[in-house]
């Protein structure tokens, strides 16, 4: 969406016109047609003028940075900027940047009492903070309120310049990758009981705001979805997570915990919080993998770190819990993780290794019909009784596909597939056979 800047521009030339008591074309700011058609529509709701005032000027600095400069204006008496422009000064970009004191002087100009409306604009009862449209930030201590940095928020801003969905990239501050796949839900192949669970999981994200609010269970149901996948490596964790996500149109995001957890006190909560924060108010899924890294029992507090290691746990309890999304823990190891997080789940879901049928399915599924004929077709039959994962399938067949290139040869034998679960074996530590 593109956003009309030439009414504001006006609108800020008029502020200075009058607070310097020069003569204008407009005598009140509030005569200035700002044409809030495209905010209304982006939003989906009326807004004040004040409001429109305030949204604009956070958006200035993105959309048409040079507008403001006009707040760059010297003090000549005090040899200093006005104090009641506020504004900072980024690390790398040389326009001005409002601040809640900027927004203030614009409002003052038709309303001296326009502090308090502020502070309660910036409230976090105010639909600005609770659909994650704009905040103040970064006031030092015992500093006043409005010296905040007037900050939109990524997600909205995705909507004004990209005309599309908020999709972060992975960074320091947001330590996850988005999971995707090409498969689709009749491609997952679990036992049945299992399945019968997902199910149950992908019928609560799709009618869970109707199921809550029937029989008045939004009084005892919180928001959102917590479950658990615990299985073996390579048994359809990641991939079901992603295929929920799919399926609801719902983004996945695995987090990195490798750049989460900290050995310095808080930093760990403080790396969490920012995942949590960006993904509040979006339709995400947060799929923590090897949760039990993260997630793991609380023990005796016998030393500092102890304490330090149980308050991280304790806060992810509450954060989970008070989380309105879909978050998903998956694990190998599900006697690792603190019995505290279980009442937290809805779901806990077992991921078992695939038995003999479910392992033919799987052979049948993946390889590639070109590659077997009529002579090779049942040695699908003959390799079950290997007990392989679905992700360790995976790497057999890519390994006969690499050969199969090499060779430029079409039909697969019994004896390259043979050799390419068995090296998968030994790569794992199993015994050749087994």
């Amino acid at each position: 969406m593109k956003l009309s800047t030439s009414q504001f521009q006006t609108l800020l030339h008029t502020a200075l016109s009058l607070y310097f008591r020069q003569e204008g074309e407009y005598t009140s700011l509030r005569k200035i047609p700002l044409g809030g058609d495209e905010l209304r529509e982006l939003i989906g709701r009326e807004l004040p003028w004040e409001e429109q005032i305030v949204l604009l000027l956070a958006l200035m600095p993105h959309v048409n940075p040079q507008a403001l400069d006009l707040f760059f204006i010297h003090n000549k008496e005090l040899d200093r900027p006005y104090t009641e422009f506020g504004g900072w000064k980024g690390t790398l970009h040389n326009g001005f940047l409002p601040t809640g004191e900027t927004a203030a002087f614009l409002l003052a100009i038709d309303n001296q009492e326009s502090r308090s409306l502020l502070i309660e604009l910036f409230g976090k009862e105010h639909w600005f903070h609770q659909q994650n449209i704009l905040r103040l930030e970064g006031q030092g201590a015992g500093e006043p309120f409005l010296s905040g940095k007037l900050c939109v928020s990524d997600e909205f801003l995705a909507k004004i310049l990209h005309n599309g969905d908020y999709r972060p990239d992975y960074s320091s501050d947001f330590p996850a990758k988005r999971v995707e796949t090409h498969l689709e839900w009749n491609d997952l192949v679990v036992p049945f009981h299992l399945l019968e669970d997902l199910e149950n999981i992908s019928k609560w994200l799709e009618h869970e705001q109707a199921i809550r609010l029937r029989w008045e269970l939004n009084k005892y149901i919180k928001p959102g979805y917590r479950c658990l996948f615990y299985g073996p490596p390579g048994t359809g964790k990641t991939l079901a997570a992603s295929l929920l996500g799919k399926k609801h149109g719902m983004d996945v995001y695995r987090i990195d915990l490798s750049m989460v957890v900290s050995k310095y006190i808080g930093e760990t909560e403080k790396n969490l919080a920012k995942i949590f924060d960006r993904a509040e108010h979006q339709n995400w899924i947060l799929f923590f993998d090897e949760a039990d890294a993260l997630f793991g029992k609380r023990s005796e507090t016998n030393s500092s770190n102890d304490r330090h290691a149980n308050q991280e746990v304790a806060y992810l309890l509450q954060r989970i819990e008070d989380f309105p999304g879909t978050v998903v823990l998956a694990t190998n190891l599900k006697d690792n993780l603190d019995e505290a997080f279980f009442r937290r789940f809805q779901s806990v879901l077992y991921f078992p290794m695939p038995d003999q049928q479910l392992r033919l399915h799987l052979w049948q599924q993946m390889i590639p019909k070109e590659w077997l004929v009529k002579s090779t077709v049942n040695l699908l039959q003959e390799i079950t009784h290997y007990k392989l994962a679905g992700g360790s399938m995976v790497n057999v067949i890519q390994r006969c596909a690499l050969q199969l290139y090499q060779l430029e040869q079409p039909v697969l034998s019994l004896a390259m597939l043979t050799s390419a679960i068995e090296k998968e074996l030994l790569k794992e530590g199993k015994m050749l056979g087994s």
